[in-house]
Protein backbone atom coordinates (compact mmCIF):
# COMPACT_ATOMS: atom_id res chain seq x y z
CA UNK A 1 0.00 0.00 0.00
CA UNK A 2 1.57 3.43 -0.98
CA UNK A 3 1.78 5.68 2.27
CA UNK A 4 1.12 9.32 1.99
CA UNK A 5 1.76 11.45 5.03
CA UNK A 6 -0.80 13.06 6.78
CA UNK A 7 -0.93 16.81 4.87
CA UNK A 8 -4.02 18.05 5.88
CA UNK A 9 -5.10 16.97 2.65
CA UNK A 10 -7.28 14.19 4.48
CA UNK A 11 -4.92 11.21 2.95
CA UNK A 12 -3.83 9.02 6.24
CA UNK A 13 -1.19 6.00 5.55
CA UNK A 14 -0.59 3.01 7.58
CA UNK A 15 -1.57 -0.59 5.71
CA UNK A 16 -4.51 -2.25 5.53
CA UNK A 17 -6.55 -2.70 9.10
CA UNK A 18 -5.34 -6.19 10.33
CA UNK A 19 -5.77 -8.11 13.96
CA UNK A 20 -2.30 -7.58 16.01
CA UNK A 21 -2.60 -10.48 17.89
CA UNK A 22 -2.93 -12.79 14.89
CA UNK A 23 0.52 -12.78 13.05
CA UNK A 24 2.53 -11.00 16.43
CA UNK A 25 5.80 -10.22 16.36
CA UNK A 26 5.84 -9.81 20.21
CA UNK A 27 3.04 -9.72 22.53
CA UNK A 28 3.38 -8.64 26.00
CA UNK A 29 0.59 -9.93 28.72
CA UNK A 30 -0.42 -8.34 31.76
CA UNK A 31 2.96 -6.59 31.82
CA UNK A 32 3.82 -4.77 35.34
CA UNK A 33 7.04 -2.76 35.81
CA UNK A 34 7.59 -1.47 39.83
CA UNK A 35 10.19 0.68 40.52
CA UNK A 36 11.27 0.59 44.52
CA UNK A 37 9.48 -0.47 47.81
CA UNK A 38 6.84 0.57 49.98
CA UNK A 39 5.99 3.75 49.81
CA UNK A 40 8.12 4.76 47.71
CA UNK A 41 6.92 2.19 44.93
CA UNK A 42 5.95 3.50 41.33
CA UNK A 43 3.94 1.59 39.36
CA UNK A 44 5.61 2.10 35.78
CA UNK A 45 3.58 -0.64 34.10
CA UNK A 46 0.40 -1.48 35.46
CA UNK A 47 -0.50 -5.07 33.92
CA UNK A 48 -0.18 -3.76 29.94
CA UNK A 49 -1.40 -6.21 27.02
CA UNK A 50 -0.65 -5.55 23.89
CA UNK A 51 0.52 -7.38 20.51
CA UNK A 52 2.73 -5.93 17.66
CA UNK A 53 1.84 -7.37 14.52
CA UNK A 54 5.01 -8.47 12.11
CA UNK A 55 5.78 -6.12 9.21
CA UNK A 56 4.23 -3.42 10.68
CA UNK A 57 5.52 0.12 11.88
CA UNK A 58 3.73 0.82 15.48
CA UNK A 59 4.39 4.51 17.41
CA UNK A 60 4.48 4.02 21.71
CA UNK A 61 3.10 7.73 22.93
CA UNK A 62 2.39 9.43 26.06
CA UNK A 63 3.05 12.01 28.43
CA UNK A 64 6.87 11.97 30.48
CA UNK A 65 6.51 9.31 33.16
CA UNK A 66 3.60 7.28 31.41
CA UNK A 67 5.62 4.19 30.95
CA UNK A 68 6.44 4.56 27.43
CA UNK A 69 10.15 3.87 27.61
CA UNK A 70 9.91 1.57 30.32
CA UNK A 71 7.52 -0.54 27.69
CA UNK A 72 9.99 -0.08 24.96
CA UNK A 73 13.34 -1.58 27.73
CA UNK A 74 11.14 -4.60 29.12
CA UNK A 75 9.72 -5.36 25.80
CA UNK A 76 13.50 -5.40 24.47
CA UNK A 77 14.69 -7.61 27.59
CA UNK A 78 16.94 -3.71 28.51
CA UNK A 79 14.81 -4.10 31.67
CA UNK A 80 13.48 -6.95 33.91
CA UNK A 81 9.50 -7.13 34.58
CA UNK A 82 7.66 -7.49 37.86
CA UNK A 83 5.36 -9.64 36.55
CA UNK A 84 3.70 -10.75 33.77
CA UNK A 85 4.79 -12.41 30.19
CA UNK A 86 6.72 -11.06 26.91
CA UNK A 87 6.50 -13.74 24.27
CA UNK A 88 8.67 -13.18 21.24
CA UNK A 89 9.85 -16.30 19.18
CA UNK A 90 7.98 -18.77 21.13
CA UNK A 91 10.13 -18.01 24.19
CA UNK A 92 9.34 -16.33 27.10
CA UNK A 93 11.77 -13.27 27.56
CA UNK A 94 10.80 -12.74 31.45
CA UNK A 95 11.85 -16.39 31.92
CA UNK A 96 15.48 -15.98 30.15
CA UNK A 97 18.89 -15.29 31.48
CA UNK A 98 21.07 -12.36 31.14
CA UNK A 99 23.70 -14.57 28.60
CA UNK A 100 20.31 -15.87 26.89
CA UNK A 101 18.99 -12.10 26.53
CA UNK A 102 22.23 -10.58 25.56
CA UNK A 103 22.51 -13.24 22.63
CA UNK A 104 19.00 -12.82 21.33
CA UNK A 105 19.07 -9.42 21.07
CA UNK A 106 22.46 -9.43 19.08
CA UNK A 107 20.70 -11.76 16.71
CA UNK A 108 17.38 -10.60 16.63
CA UNK A 109 16.97 -7.27 17.97
CA UNK A 110 17.94 -4.08 16.09
CA UNK A 111 18.15 -0.87 17.59
CA UNK A 112 17.77 3.40 16.58
CA UNK A 113 18.46 5.57 19.55
CA UNK A 114 18.21 9.71 19.43
CA UNK A 115 22.03 9.98 19.15
CA UNK A 116 22.61 7.61 16.69
CA UNK A 117 25.51 5.82 18.72
CA UNK A 118 28.04 6.08 15.60
CA UNK A 119 31.90 5.03 16.68
CA UNK A 120 33.23 7.94 15.44
CA UNK A 121 36.69 6.31 14.32
CA UNK A 122 34.88 4.03 12.10
CA UNK A 123 33.10 4.64 8.28
CA UNK A 124 29.69 4.47 7.69
CA UNK A 125 30.44 1.49 6.11
CA UNK A 126 32.66 -0.27 9.23
CA UNK A 127 29.31 1.25 11.72
CA UNK A 128 27.05 -1.05 9.14
CA UNK A 129 28.73 -3.82 9.29
CA UNK A 130 29.35 -3.92 12.99
CA UNK A 131 26.43 -6.41 14.70
CA UNK A 132 28.15 -8.71 12.35
CA UNK A 133 31.70 -8.12 12.65
CA UNK A 134 31.01 -8.06 16.82
CA UNK A 135 28.95 -11.69 16.13
CA UNK A 136 31.68 -12.54 13.80
CA UNK A 137 29.17 -13.08 11.20
CA UNK A 138 30.10 -12.71 7.21
CA UNK A 139 27.18 -9.54 5.40
CA UNK A 140 24.90 -10.96 3.22
CA UNK A 141 25.93 -8.85 0.35
CA UNK A 142 22.94 -8.15 -1.82
CA UNK A 143 20.87 -7.37 1.66
CA UNK A 144 23.58 -5.05 2.65
CA UNK A 145 23.44 -2.95 -1.03
CA UNK A 146 19.88 -3.14 -1.16
CA UNK A 147 20.16 -1.65 2.60
CA UNK A 148 22.66 0.98 1.41
CA UNK A 149 20.34 1.54 -1.75
CA UNK A 150 17.16 1.85 -0.22
CA UNK A 151 18.54 4.29 2.33
CA UNK A 152 20.24 6.22 -0.22
CA UNK A 153 24.07 5.70 1.43
CA UNK A 154 26.15 4.64 -1.57
CA UNK A 155 27.81 8.05 -1.41
CA UNK A 156 28.13 8.36 1.72
CA UNK A 157 30.11 4.24 3.16
CA UNK A 158 33.73 5.74 3.33
CA UNK A 159 33.32 9.17 5.32
CA UNK A 160 33.16 9.05 9.04
CA UNK A 161 30.17 10.30 11.60
CA UNK A 162 31.96 13.70 11.55
CA UNK A 163 31.96 13.53 7.91
CA UNK A 164 27.95 13.36 8.02
CA UNK A 165 24.85 15.54 8.55
CA UNK A 166 22.64 14.10 11.45
CA UNK A 167 20.01 12.42 8.91
CA UNK A 168 22.63 10.98 7.10
CA UNK A 169 24.02 9.38 10.31
CA UNK A 170 20.66 8.53 11.69
CA UNK A 171 20.48 6.48 8.02
CA UNK A 172 23.38 4.77 8.97
CA UNK A 173 22.07 3.59 12.09
CA UNK A 174 18.96 2.48 10.75
CA UNK A 175 21.11 0.22 8.29
CA UNK A 176 23.38 -1.07 11.15
CA UNK A 177 20.01 -2.01 12.87
CA UNK A 178 18.83 -3.87 9.92
CA UNK A 179 22.21 -5.45 8.68
CA UNK A 180 21.65 -8.84 10.72
CA UNK A 181 17.77 -8.86 9.94
CA UNK A 182 16.42 -8.70 13.06
CA UNK A 183 13.03 -10.13 13.84
CA UNK A 184 12.13 -6.57 15.17
CA UNK A 185 13.62 -3.13 15.37
CA UNK A 186 13.46 -0.65 18.53
CA UNK A 187 13.75 3.08 17.47
CA UNK A 188 13.97 5.25 20.80
CA UNK A 189 13.02 8.87 19.61
CA UNK A 190 14.84 8.43 16.58
CA UNK A 191 14.21 12.17 15.13
CA UNK A 192 14.61 13.52 18.78
CA UNK A 193 17.75 15.11 17.46
CA UNK A 194 17.40 16.28 14.20
CA UNK A 195 15.61 19.32 12.39
CA UNK A 196 12.20 18.77 10.91
CA UNK A 197 13.68 18.13 7.36
CA UNK A 198 16.33 15.73 8.67
CA UNK A 199 13.17 13.96 10.77
CA UNK A 200 11.35 13.81 7.73
CA UNK A 201 13.73 11.88 6.09
CA UNK A 202 14.68 9.79 8.47
CA UNK A 203 10.84 8.70 9.22
CA UNK A 204 10.56 8.42 5.31
CA UNK A 205 12.93 5.50 5.02
CA UNK A 206 11.49 3.79 8.34
CA UNK A 207 8.36 3.85 6.67
CA UNK A 208 10.24 2.36 3.25
CA UNK A 209 12.04 0.00 5.78
CA UNK A 210 8.71 -1.41 6.84
CA UNK A 211 7.16 -1.57 2.99
CA UNK A 212 10.12 -2.30 0.79
CA UNK A 213 12.10 -4.65 3.69
CA UNK A 214 9.76 -6.01 5.78
CA UNK A 215 11.07 -4.64 9.10
CA UNK A 216 8.76 -4.27 12.03
CA UNK A 217 9.59 -1.06 14.19
CA UNK A 218 8.41 -0.27 17.13
CA UNK A 219 8.96 3.35 17.90
CA UNK A 220 8.70 5.47 20.90
CA UNK A 221 8.05 9.19 20.15
CA UNK A 222 6.76 12.52 21.51
CA UNK A 223 6.13 13.66 18.43
CA UNK A 224 2.39 13.19 16.78
CA UNK A 225 3.87 13.80 13.70
CA UNK A 226 6.34 11.12 13.91
CA UNK A 227 3.57 9.21 14.87
CA UNK A 228 1.64 9.88 12.22
CA UNK A 229 4.38 8.07 9.39
CA UNK A 230 2.98 4.59 11.59
CA UNK A 231 0.69 1.88 11.03
CA UNK A 232 -0.96 2.60 14.54
CA UNK A 233 -0.01 4.75 17.65
CA UNK A 234 -0.92 3.66 20.90
CA UNK A 235 -0.74 5.73 23.79
CA UNK A 236 0.15 5.44 27.88
CA UNK A 237 -0.60 6.88 30.54
CA UNK A 238 0.14 6.03 34.23
CA UNK A 239 1.36 2.35 32.87
CA UNK A 240 -1.35 1.89 31.13
CA UNK A 241 -2.72 2.01 27.84
CA UNK A 242 -5.32 4.54 27.12
CA UNK A 243 -5.79 4.60 22.98
CA UNK A 244 -4.97 2.31 20.31
CA UNK A 245 -5.16 4.27 17.12
CA UNK A 246 -4.86 2.34 13.46
CA UNK A 247 -4.28 5.12 10.73
CA UNK A 248 -3.05 8.16 13.39
CA UNK A 249 -2.37 11.61 12.13
CA UNK A 250 -0.86 14.03 13.77
CA UNK A 251 -3.96 16.14 14.60
CA UNK A 252 -5.96 13.03 16.48
CA UNK A 253 -2.74 12.21 18.19
CA UNK A 254 -2.17 15.53 19.76
CA UNK A 255 -5.84 15.44 20.55
CA UNK A 256 -5.53 12.36 22.52
CA UNK A 257 -2.09 13.90 24.42
CA UNK A 258 -3.68 17.14 25.38
CA UNK A 259 -6.33 15.18 26.57
CA UNK A 260 -4.26 12.56 28.73
CA UNK A 261 -2.07 15.61 30.11
CA UNK A 262 -5.07 17.95 31.35
CA UNK A 263 -6.60 14.46 32.76
CA UNK A 264 -3.59 14.36 35.25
Amino acid sequence: MDHTPDDGSGLTYGSDDMDETANPAIQAIGLTKDYGEGDNVVHALRGVDVSFGKGRFTAIMGPSGSGKSTLMHTLAGLDSATSGRILFQHRDLTKLGDDQLTLLRREQIGFIFQSFNLLPMFTARQNILMPLTLAGAKPDRAWFRLLVATLGLGQRLDHRPNELSGGQQQRVAIARALIAKPRLVFADEPTGALDSVSGTEVLSFLRRAVDELGATIIMVTHDAVAASWADRAIVLADGRIVADETHPTADRMNTLLMAERHAR
